[in-house]
């Protein structure tokens, strides 16, 4: 098997860090919900020492994964648990969760599943770190973004780019308060919550 390789990986990686770096400086132990390639996973584990990373995934992305961390091991970098949304999550509690261009690929069920698990799962002050495409008032931000939720609802009904007020709302009622909102290259957004209760 061919390492996978995701181009917008590699394309944001770079922007992404430097605000990891500043949501995560008090974190020690870390979840990746959705490591997806592994290529994130790689690339920040090294680039934040302090932190423990967890790389986690459905089980048929594992192998790919592990491809990546093979030939890129760091010493606070961990091979992925299977972390299904529709499950129970098989950790303990962390103090940073971060996912990348999930929520608007699975249904909203497991949106909320997610933050469920969120709660669950992140310590009291925990940060929580959500990169990927979001609307605000119900409007596109982009012509891209309108184009790309067609491509995303065309291949399953179930996806969508989120409404910004849905997941901050949702948030809340996980006990998150939304703290930065920080403007990505591509239309992109990286959202930063703490866990207040």
């Amino acid at each position: 098997m061919n390492k996978p390789f995701s181009q917008a990986c590699e394309n944001n990686k770079t922007a992404i860090l430097p605000l990891l770096t500043e949501s995560l400086k008090d974190c020690k132990t870390l979840l990746e919900v959705g490591s997806g390639t592994g290529q994130h996973a790689v690339y920040f584990a090294p680039n934040l020492p302090w932190l423990t990373w967890q790389t986690s995934d459905m089980a048929i992305n594992h192998q790919g994964i592990n491809l990546w961390l093979e030939e890129q091991p760091a010493d606070n970098l961990l091979a992925p648990v299977t972390l299904d949304l529709n499950h129970d999550w098989p950790i303990k509690p962390v103090d940073g969760i971060y996912t990348a261009n999930t929520l608007h690929i699975v249904s909203w069920q497991l949106v909320e599943a997610f933050f469920s698990g969120v709660s669950q799962h992140l310590n009291q002050q925990g940060k929580l770190c959500i990169y990927g495409p979001f609307n605000y008032q119900g409007q596109y931000t982009s012509e891209s973004n309108a184009g790309f939720d067609l491509w995303l609802k065309e291949r399953d009904s179930e996806s969508a780019i989120r409404d910004i007020e849905a997941i901050v709302a949702l948030a809340k009622s996980a006990g998150l308060q939304l703290i930065n909102d920080h403007a990505m290259p591509a239309n992109n957004r990286l959202l930063v919550f703490n866990k207040v209760n």
